[in-house]
């Protein structure tokens, strides 16, 4: 007696997943009492965020630092409140969560552009991976890789398919006599001062 084949079963379809937008951050700041006590003065969603929806990118405020030494204060005072500067204050800090969306690459590829601070970056990859884009080179981090970032002419892309996080803590700094040594006369002059797509870059324009 012959034994029928059992039916074929069709696999269902692969439906891609949706790419997940963007996610205000929560933020904790601990201050002090007036009895000197430690406490919890402030937490909920950073509340300075802005979205570049034609970039695909977010930028998220965390805090902020204009001295050095910081000054440390005690009560729910927000010192991110104002206008979004990308670049530290020059003796100061800055720290914000940038999101990249994929798909949003202009006709050179980037996400960003091309832009050069006075200062040191640590860019801290939490999720996703992201493309850093120098004059003649780049380099792809992903989820965990740190880039420190020295003052150079850099963009960013995020060439995956999933959204990329990354944790920025920017330093106010001065460029030392070797790098002023290499970069063309009027360098300072180009730097980025002000907010995302605010203000035309010299380099971006001529790219």
């Amino acid at each position: 007696m012959t034994v029928p084949e059992p039916p074929v079963v069709p696999e269902p379809p692969v439906v891609p997943e949706a790419v997940e937008g963007f996610r205000v951050p929560r933020r904790i700041v601990t201050g002090h009492d007036a009895a000197g006590t430690s406490v919890v003065v402030g937490d909920g969603p950073v509340p300075v965020s802005r979205e570049l929806a034609e970039d695909g990118v977010a930028f998220h405020e965390v805090w902020v630092t204009a001295q050095s030494p910081a000054l440390i204060g005690a009560g729910n005072e927000d010192p991110t409140a104002g206008a979004l500067t990308v670049p530290p204050p020059t003796h100061g800090t800055r720290i914000r969560i940038n999101e990249f969306l994929p798909g949003h690459l202009d006709v050179h590829g980037r996400q960003s552009p091309v832009h050069r601070t006075e200062s040191i970056d640590y860019g801290i990859v939490i999720e996703g991976e992201i493309t850093l884009l120098l004059d003649d080179s780049e380099v792809t981090a992903h989820a965990g890789d740190i880039v420190v970032q020295r003052g150079t002419d850099h963009a960013w892309a995020n060439r995956g398919d999933t959204i990329a996080r990354v944790a920025f803590v920017l330093v106010g700094g001065e460029f030392g006599p070797d790098v002023l040594g290499v970069l063309p006369e009027g360098a300072r002059a180009g730097l980025m001062t002000h907010g995302p797509r605010d203000g035309a870059h010299a380099k971006e324009e001529s790219a």
